[in-house]
Formats: structure tokens, sequence, C-alpha cells
């Protein structure tokens, strides 16, 4: 009787070990976290990366821990995403989990959560349903808007107009131009070039930080609103940089690209001459006619991959991705470059090649990996005026002027600058011979 009692026993705490067990392994896989290379203290991952260089470390690491990995950033720990199919389910198809921003400690102290881009939550939400309301009302998506960017388009070629072909470094001309659009947008009309507070604006972009008063005005009636003085600064400050330096940016290298290879800017002038002619301003209408100029416009945007993280992410939640857990707050990498740059879909990424975005008999080709804007919840507000201004800009430059390179075209290196966080083009001087 006493060894049947004893077995029992044996049997219960058998029973119950293996009921812990199962429930400790169910528990263990649902909270797998993604892999990655071990971590040093305090210092993380990063004397293992190169930080001048960093997508290219992240590029080997995904060959060794698969599309989705961890890095530790310091202590900081960050879910990478490398290639389209995971970067398209997080961000599209789990959209809300991941709509959270990046905890960046540099961009938190100078911006400090207000504004639309580093903003979080309830917050990013209100301000982001107000901005694009606003735009729409002040013309985003219009003809109003179309007819702004054709008229600075006219005020930027009679700019370079006067610089009777001499060779020039166009960075500022094309600031100014682009960053005058979000200045009609905002304040109902467009500053000379030359106008001091325009340069004045410009020049304090970077600073405008240190200029705001850090006391909010709170809106009347309401403690727990929004739209504060603050906020709304900060918002104004996000447009007027992503407006701004992204979109210049991109057609400084455009313009780059094209002096490397005269016969892609040949056949785009034709294909101008032909839609357009040379009185004509190029609208958003013609893009339809213009499949060669359209794909140009697209593989530049694909092969300079300006933002190779994206802006990064988070999760606003305990979130479940395909087999891993990620806790609530983590920082996300979507690798924008790992779908821009895939091999599959854009084979020989690194070369520069329009044909990519047209069709065998010449029509234009969509591709689902074109996402220089981002995808999901937190795309580029900005993504239609972007898109708008780059066509109808250098549609406009190319109209009437013909790019003569200060060297060789082929001694030219359109391989952009890596930084940290943004790819830039290189400095360069260059003569618009009028057409």
């Amino acid at each position: 009787m006493e060894l049947l009692g004893m077995t029992t026993i044996f049997l219960l705490v058998c029973i119950s070990c293996l009921l812990l067990f199962t429930t400790w392994r169910s528990t263990s896989q649902k909270r797998k976290q993604p892999p990655g290379p071990p971590a040093l203290p305090i210092v993380g991952n990063i004397l293992q990366l190169n930080l001048w260089n960093l997508p290219e470390s992240l590029k080997k690491l995904s060959k060794k821990y698969g599309s989705v990995f961890t890095i530790c950033l310091g202590p900081q720990k960050v879910v990478v995403l490398y290639g389209y199919d995971v970067v398209k389910e997080a961000l599209i198809d789990q959209g809300d989990d991941f709509s959270g921003r990046g905890n960046l400690p540099l961009i938190k102290k100078l911006l400090k959560e207000k504004g639309i881009v580093t903003s979080n939550g309830e917050t990013w939400k209100q301000l982001r349903r107000f901005t694009l309301t606003t735009l729409r009302d002040f013309g985003m998506g219009k003809k109003s808007i179309e007819e702004r960017i054709q008229e600075e388009a006219h005020f930027l070629v009679e700019r370079i107009r006067n610089t009777h072909a001499h060779p020039f470094n166009p960075a500022s001309f094309l600031v100014h131009a682009v960053s005058n659009i979000i200045c009609s947008i905002i304040f109902g009309d467009r500053f000379d070039y030359e106008d001091k507070k325009f340069l004045t604006l410009i020049d304090l972009l970077n600073e405008n930080n240190e200029l705001q008063c850090t006391v909010e005005a709170q809106e009347k009636g309401n403690s727990h609103s929004e739209f504060t003085t603050e906020t709304l600064s900060r918002t104004t400050l996000d447009l007027f940089l992503a407006g701004t330096g992204t979109t210049s940016i991109t057609l400084r290298h455009g313009l780059l690209i094209l002096q490397r290879y005269p016969e892609i800017s040949e056949r785009m002038q034709k294909e101008i001459d032909c839609v357009i002619g040379r009185d004509r301003r190029p609208c958003m209408a013609d893009r339809s006619q213009m499949p060669y100029t359209d794909a140009v416009v697209h593989e530049i945007q694909r092969f300079i991959d300006f933002l190779p993280f994206n802006v990064p992410r988070s999760v606003i939640k305990d979130t479940k991705f395909r087999d891993y857990f990620i806790p609530k707050d983590t920082m996300i990498f979507p690798m924008l470059s790992s779908v821009l740059h895939d091999s599959k879909e854009f084979p020989n990424p690194e070369k520069f090649d329009p044909g990519r975005f047209l069709n065998a008999n010449g029509t234009f080709r969509k591709s689902d990996y074109f996402m220089p804007f981002s995808a999901g919840k937190r795309i580029c507000a900005g993504e239609g005026l972007a898109r708008m201004e780059i066509f109808i800009f250098l549609t406009a430059i190319l109209q009437n002027f013909t790019l003569k390179p200060t060297v060789h075209h082929k001694d030219i290196d359109i391989s952009p600058i890596v930084s940290t966080l943004a790819n830039m083009p290189r400095p360069y001087e260059v003569s618009f011979l009028p057409r």
C-alpha cells in the first residue's frame, strides 16, 4: 500500500514536471526573439559593425541570420528587416503594429517628439491627420499646386540661364527652388531667390530648434490638445526639412547621373521635344506619354537609395512577427536599400539602368519594390508633392538646357557618399548650355 502511494506521488510529480516543461517551452517559443550576433556589455555590436557603411554590414549579417535579425547599438536593441517580403509584411500587412517612430536619442533631444516625423501615438495620429487635411486645403494634389511648381520651374530655368553657361554647383539653386514650393503652400507666396529673409530662412532650418520657445501656449479650453504652438512649429519645420532636403538632393544626384550618361539625357530630350516641345511648360499629364523620362526618374530614386534604413520605426505593442516575439517599443530598421537594390527584381542593382522600369514594348513598368518614400502607415506625407517636383523640375531643365560636365563624362563618379543615415551625391560643377 505504501509502495502504491509512493508510485502515485512519483507519477504525479512526473506529470507536473512534464506539464511545466511543456508550458515553459510553449511560452519560450512564443517569446523567441530574432537571432543576431553576440553583443558585448554597454557597446553592444558597435565594434562589429562598420558605422561608416552600416547598410553593407547589415547586408552581411542578413546572409548569416536571415531576413529578421537583432543588433544592439549600445544598450539599445534594434530589429532589422531585410528584404521586400519582410518589409512589406511589417509595414503594410502589420502596419498598425509597426507604426511607431524609433527612439533616436539625437533627434529626440532636438525635436522633443513634437513634430509629425518624431511623434508617436495619439499625438502623431492627430498631427498627421491635421497635416494631410491642411495640405489638401492648401492645394496638395490639386491643379493649383502643379501650377506653383510650374511657375517655380520657370524661375529656376531663368536663374540657370543667367549663369551664361559658366560651370557652377547647382545645389543652392535646387534647394531654393524646392523650398519655395513649401513656402508657397505654408505662407501663400514664394520668395525671390535673392530675398535676404528667404536666404536667412534657409540657413536657419537646421538651427530652428534653438529658436523655438520651450513654453507651450495650450489650445484654449482643451488642456489635452496636441495642437500647441510647439507641436505646430515642429510640424512646420518637419515639412520644410522633408520637403526641401530630400527632393533637392534627389534632383542634385539626378543631374550628376545624367552627366555620366549623356545618351540617357539625349533620349529624354527627344521625348520631351516630341511630347512637350520647347515652348510649353511641362505638366504632370505629360508623364503618361513620356515612359522613358518616367523610367529615368524612378531609376534615379531607386539607384541613389537616399534613406537606406528608412526613418526608423518601432512596434507600439508586444508583437508576434513570423516566428518571433518583438517587445513593445523595440526599434525597427526596415531596410529600404534591401528592397530598392533587390537583385532578383533589379538585376545588377548597383548599375544605373532606366530599362528596369520599361516593358518590352516601351511602356512604363511598375514595380512593387519601388518604395523610396517608405510604405504603410508612416509613408512620407509629401510623396505626391515630391513626385511632381522631381518630374517637372527635371523635365523643365532638360527642355531648356544640355548638361556639360567639367570632366569627361566617363570619369564622373555617381556612387553616393555613404553616411550613417543617408546617401549623399558627390559635389560637382556643371555648365547648362541653352538648347
